[in-house]
């Protein structure tokens, strides 16, 4: 049957299809509640905020008054791109995911490689024991790791001082590398797996025809494996970027033990420390302000990223 603009028309459903339909949307419902409300919610409660800042109104001569939100438009985050702290806290966290995110990435693709060939037997322990660091919550994982870069009671410290290395883990040109090393060690395992999907995925007939052609482990994979887990390594890369660009956990914690982590050390203790109110102008509108900039720099870095993989493989 066709309709008067002369298209075929959508069969009815049935009631079963309809029941069907309602029964998947009432499984999704309570998922879709606490996304909208742990997820969307809070972004556009930050974006209003982020058009307002805490001004003092009432006072006399000598100050005081009541602090009330006051609209100021894009003022916050004029002050967000125009300050020199937040510029510098961006620029460190760009080395340290320059140096952190390939170094874990091939770490991650080395260690899925190892577990998928025939040489590591029970992968299960493995895949465990490496997977186990990412199931320590972020700030216990420093709250660790600062315990084994102390110098007065940590082990390794010691080990190394013992055989003549003397090593400062919270020198101000080694500092950035500790946090790095937390962030390897909480996330190799966590992205190991998602390149051994990948690598599991790939049909077995693959790996036996190239045997039969005459071709080693080593090149089945660089020329099977590899290929084939190009789609895994641009999730990785983008969840990486995307979670280290907000920085957080690693220099809040390694602050309490080294002075010279400023409360604006990173884009993301910089917005803490201003919606705290220690860093002027405070407020959850400057806050909001500095967390929106900083969403959009780890957005046009994903696309760039993604761009850049795209145009690599279609050539």
């Amino acid at each position: 049957m066709k309709g008067s603009a002369g298209q075929t028309a959508k069969p009815k459903r049935t009631d079963a299809e309809k029941r069907e339909s309602r029964i998947g949307w009432a499984f999704m419902a309570p998922f879709g509640v606490l996304f909208a409300l742990v997820f969307i919610l809070p972004i556009f409660w930050a974006i209003y905020s982020s058009f307002f800042r805490q001004v003092s109104e009432g006072g006399g001569a000598y100050g005081g008054g009541e602090l009330v939100n006051k609209f100021v438009g894009l003022q916050n985050f004029q002050y967000a791109i125009t300050s020199s702290a937040f510029w510098t806290g961006v620029g460190r966290v760009l080395i340290y995911t320059v140096i952190q995110v390939p170094i874990m990435i091939i770490s991650a693709l080395a260690l899925a490689l190892l577990l998928d060939s025939f040489i590591v037997k029970r992968v299960t322990a493995f895949r465990l024991g490496y997977f186990l660091p990412y199931a320590i919550p972020g700030v216990v994982a420093s709250i660790i790791w600062v315990y084994l870069y102390n110098g007065q009671i940590s082990p390794i410290v010691k080990g190394l001082a013992a055989i003549g290395i003397n090593v400062d883990f919270f020198a101000t040109n080694v500092v950035l590398g500790s946090m790095a090393n937390i962030t390897t060690w909480t996330f190799t395992g966590y992205n190991m797996l998602i390149f051994l999907a990948a690598l599991q995925a790939i049909p077995h007939d693959l790996y036996e025809a190239a045997r039969i052609d005459g071709a080693n482990g080593f090149q089945i994979a660089m020329r099977i494996k590899l290929p084939n887990v190009r789609a895994a390594a641009l999730l990785a890369m983008l969840l990486s970027i995307v979670g280290t660009i907000q920085l957080f956990n690693e220099p809040q914690v390694m602050s309490t033990a080294d002075s010279g982590i400023g409360k604006a050390y990173t884009p993301m203790m910089m917005a803490l420390s201003t919606s705290q109110g220690t860093l002027t102008p405070g407020g959850d509108g400057p806050a909001s302000a500095i967390a929106i900039v900083m969403a959009l720099i780890a957005g046009v870095l994903a696309a760039l990223y993604a761009l850049v993989e795209r145009k690599v493989n279609e050539q």
